[in-house]
């Protein structure tokens, strides 16, 4: 007897849909055909152990399973289920004429429970674009699978809830979430505050500037000055997420298996922040089986890097141009997939490694020509593609002792939106624009134009700092960005001039 099921393999952030056939005939092999990796290959002894130990029989006869399309690799053992429940159909187990009305995954336990799987989220996506009617997926996976509206999603624990639900001894609830109030009710509800820190008023200044224009910010400074503290509250001043980004951000962590059974939806900006070791892969993504890296995981968030010149030159270029596109596209010999990565660069390091270099009270003991090899292992390519360099001062004692409230994050939050509803109208009819920072260098000639004096003082910086065009590009970005957190339509030279300060990295001061 032949049966189809139906199961998903995620490319990307996307799903495609896999028919599953079984067919039992004379014979005693079991083959399984389509492109199968080890892991689908070892679903024969998952399977048979799961249907002996749930009080199911494995059939003695030849079992030929084919995974269609067959040109696409099937990998991994989220397959378990919808294999399983195909061979208990095609031997007469279960009732098959419910079947193919529903997408089946789930990765099998030797006792017949089910372990949850990667992707629920696009899956779900897909087969509702598909016209199923449920999805039949492990429990732990319903809620993050029931955000799709116009799909039923059944949470399962075993492969006996499967087989008494299509011979309809067993009625299965649908898990239900409501997916715009699970968004708002949890909309920006960060754990850390601006209002926390004491001081720091010009590095606070420069976040809100980042955070108004999608700017890349690296912070400069001695140990224990604050700039660790200061980048993790950073998502807490950025505009909410909308609903698309909150659900294309839970699709990119879907697929990497980072959502806690807990989670339905991602409803506050990722801040994910790397150990200096990461490898090239793991930070951008890739691999045998492709995954996203953190730069994708940081998707519509903060990427920060701490101690930036720890972190190996290679890994550090390969970042390079995803900074630029705002996607990564990871390539194989077979296929090539997508992870979309726009994120917030913010960056931290010591000025030296002694980390006393330009500080205004203790010295800097390092030997001559340290500080140069040092800022060397950050190329000037990478440096162009950040916007505001900020020096960090530690904070005196008449500022720690300070009672006085500082600014809470919801008022600068404020302004940041404010600033940001600017650059929306002014980039109304460009979908795949959003911030100043995301122009580009036609774009910027158009949009940020200045007066002479501001042409004159702009040229003597550049002359001065040595900048580059990049560098050229990413100032008038930043001015416009000041501009529109003052609520002015024009560049004014103020405005320039706070933006050149935020160039340090760029003075003859740091070249050691």
């Amino acid at each position: 007897m032949l049966v189809k099921t139906f199961g998903s393999a995620v490319y990307g952030i996307e799903a495609i849909t896999i028919t599953v056939g079984v067919n039992i005939a004379a014979g005693t092999k079991y083959f399984i055909v389509g492109l199968p990796d080890i892991a689908v290959k070892e679903s024969y002894f998952r399977i048979e152990s799961a249907l002996k130990n749930c009080g199911f029989r494995m059939p003695r006869q030849q079992v030929v399973v084919n995974m269609a399309p067959a040109d696409i690799k099937k990998e991994g053992s989220s397959y378990d289920l919808t294999i399983a429940t195909a061979v208990l159909a095609a031997s007469g187990q279960i009732e098959a004429e419910e079947l193919d009305k529903y997408l089946i995954m789930g990765e099998l336990s030797l006792d017949g429970g089910l372990q949850p799987i990667k992707g629920a989220l696009p899956i779900a996506i897909q087969a509702r674009k598909d016209g199923f009617k449920g999805f039949i997926l492990p429990k732990q996976n319903a809620r993050e699978a029931a955000i799709v509206n116009d799909l039923e999603v059944y949470g399962v624990e075993s492969i006996k809830e499967v087989a008494g639900f299509f011979n309809g001894d067993v009625a299965l609830q649908p898990q239900m979430v409501n997916t715009r109030e699970e968004f708002y009710n949890s909309l920006s509800n960060y754990d850390s505050d601006f209002s926390e820190v004491k001081g720091q008023e010009n590095i606070k200044r420069a976040l809100e500037i980042a955070a108004a224009g999608g700017h890349n910010v690296i912070l400069i400074g001695p140990p224990g000055a604050g700039k660790t503290m200061l980048a993790r509250r950073l998502p807490s001043i950025l505009p909410p997420l909308s609903l698309y980004e909150a659900l294309e951000t839970t699709k990119i962590h879907s697929v990497a298996g980072k959502l806690s059974t807990a989670d339905a939806l991602i409803t506050v900006r990722p801040f994910r922040s790397p150990h200096h070791t990461i490898s090239d892969v793991a930070l951008v993504g890739g691999g045998g089986n492709p995954q996203p890296g953190e730069i994708s995981l940081a998707h519509n968030g903060v990427l920060f890097l701490d101690e930036l010149p720890e972190f190996k030159r290679s890994a550090l270029e390969v970042m390079r141009q995803p900074l630029e596109e705002r996607r990564v596209s990871i390539s194989r010999a077979k296929f090539t997939v997508d992870y979309p990565s726009s994120f917030m660069l913010v960056a931290s390091m010591n000025p030296c490694p002694c980390g006393y270099y330009n500080h205004p009270e203790k010295e800097c003991v390092c030997p001559p020509g340290t500080v140069q090899k040092y800022m060397s292992k950050i190329s000037g390519p990478l440096l162009d593609r950040i916007d505001l360099h900020v020096e960090v001062t530690p904070v005196n004692f008449n500022e720690l002792a300070d009672d006085r409230p500082a600014e809470q994050s919801e008022s600068i939050r404020a302004r940041v939106i404010n600033a940001r509803e600017r650059q929306q109208q002014r980039f109304g009819d460009k979908t795949d624009l959003h911030a100043n920072a995301q122009m580009s260098s036609k774009m910027v000639r158009d949009v940020c134009k200045i007066s002479e004096a501001g042409q004159a003082l702009l040229k003597r910086a550049m002359e001065k700092l040595g900048l580059s065009a990049r560098a050229y590009d990413r100032i008038l970005k930043v001015a416009r960005t000041i501009a529109d957190l003052g609520g002015s339509e024009n560049i004014e030279i103020e405005h320039l001039a706070e933006a050149i300060q935020f160039r340090s990295l760029d003075r003859e001061g740091w070249a050691g």
